[in-house]
């Protein structure tokens, strides 16, 4: 059992917590918490360190068990311990350090988002959360934009990267990974409101972020502009919000078109 907060591993860890340099270095994050670390168990992530405190209950015992039958040996620590460690005020008891694995796009992906200076962690991983929910393909982040794996980031992912490419790409590699796709962009001042365009076919949704919207580099996809009608007067949307309205429209128009065809 590790008593002692100052144990090499917890500091490792704790550098992993607060750290993006850090992270990208080892190659390893953080998932705090039952529910996110059975969810990257059942994609198939073994982690590189398993930390679990006394009185898990009989779900949490059922999830080291699986990781010890797999070759993972968690490791038990004081109630302090995991404290220091974790990056919660409350921890629950189950803390994984995991492997940074970029999933692979498809080759021909028909559905991509790409985020422009979403700075905000917690913008970043419910977007990450609703793209996965909509069948988005490959989530693509410009440079300026948030760690995915910062542990808010993280949370509120909750699970999306077990699922779903996310992949930080410079602007150059972003214009190549679109190439030949329709490109949208979320833009309050354009003049098509987005149920007006047709979202149906192969394409690319570009959401930037809320303080400054996307940058000049934006200029390169030729992307055309979509806005989201507010009758009530306010300025703009959160990013998130704005994200999840464009991509379920995706959805809609693509289930529509789908029964029409059969």
């Amino acid at each position: 059992m590790f008593t002692s907060p100052r144990n090499p591993t917890i500091r490792h860890i704790r550098r992993l917590q607060r750290s993006a340099r850090h992270r990208r270095e080892t190659g390893e994050f953080v998932v705090e918490g039952l529910r996110l670390v059975e969810e990257a168990q059942l994609a198939g992530w073994l982690p590189d360190t398993l930390l679990f405190t006394e009185g898990l209950g009989e779900r949490g015992e059922a999830v080291l068990e699986r990781f010890r039958e797999q070759g993972v040996e968690p490791a038990q620590v004081a109630e302090h311990v995991m404290l220091a460690a974790a990056d919660t005020q409350t921890p629950q008891g189950l803390l994984a350090v995991l492997p940074i694995r970029t999933q692979p796009l498809p080759a021909a992906p028909t559905f991509l988002l790409v985020l422009d200076g979403v700075r905000d962690p917690g913008n970043l991983g419910a977007i990450l959360r609703t793209a996965a929910a909509a069948g988005v393909e490959g989530v693509l982040l410009a440079p300026g934009s948030a760690d995915p794996y910062q542990p808010k980031a993280v949370r509120a992912g909750m699970g999306a990267h077990f699922r779903l490419a996310v992949q930080t790409a410079d602007w150059p590699e972003i214009e190549a990974l679109v190439a030949g796709m329709q490109v949208y962009l979320a833009d309050a001042a354009a003049e098509m409101p987005y149920t007006t365009a047709d979202l149906a076919g192969p394409l690319a949704l570009v959401i930037g972020g809320e303080a400054h919207g996307t940058g000049p580099e934006i200029t390169g996809l030729h992307p055309t502009g979509l806005h989201i009608p507010m009758p009530g007067g306010i300025e703009s949307l959160n990013a998130a919000v704005a994200a999840g309205i464009l991509m379920f429209e995706v959805v809609r128009q693509r289930e529509k078109r789908l029964k029409i065809e059969d």
